[in-house]
């Protein structure tokens, strides 16, 4: 059961979606993986810190061969986008001639997720597809072909299930938008 309320520095968030919902969405989405990629050993290319908990989910529902590897990239401050992305702890992994599919937490702006597409599309794989937890459709300020959303959310700062507001948050299994 979600907590009623919860307090992140000096904001205030309330329940929004329960650790329920949340792991049924991941469940279609990982059904919708194990159907596109069933003939392929794709390599899934989590964004931290925020994907770790929907990673970590999908991957456990995940009954297709594959790969997973880390990148971490920043473009947050508080409760809002610089605008400015910097990718601080790249992939190791060859990716040439692989099916690469990038899991993030959130794609709200965007900026995050273009510069990492940009990034991987440089070399040369045979696929590269975005999954991720939540998307923000009305904040988009990149054009992005996101395949596989497992929920749509409006503009809410939300905290929760790897989400954090300034480090705090991530660990709450539901998540929480705030007030």
């Amino acid at each position: 059961m979600p907590h009623a309320s919860i307090s992140l520095h000096d904001k205030q968030f309330a329940p929004y979606l329960t650790s329920e919902q949340l792991a049924t969405a991941v469940r279609e989405l990982a059904s919708r993986l194990n159907a596109d990629y069933a003939d392929k050993t794709p390599l899934f290319v989590a964004v931290l810190n925020g994907s770790f908990m929907f990673a970590s989910d999908l991957l456990k529902e995940l009954t297709i061969n594959c790969e997973i590897s880390f990148v971490k990239m920043a473009s947050y401050e508080g409760t809002s986008s610089t605008g400015k992305v910097k990718e601080l702890l790249g992939l190791r992994e060859e990716v040439q001639g692989r099916h690469l599919v990038v899991l993030e937490d959130i794609v709200d702006t965007g900026h995050t997720i273009r510069a990492l597409l940009d990034s991987l599309g440089g070399k040369n794989p045979a696929s590269l597809e975005v999954a991720c937890l939540l998307i923000k459709p009305e904040c988009l300020q990149h054009e992005l072909a996101i395949r596989y959303p497992a929920l749509r959310i409006p503009n809410d700062f939300v905290v929760g299930y790897g989400l954090d507001y300034d480090g705090l948050g991530r660990n709450y299994p539901d998540l929480y938008k705030a007030l």
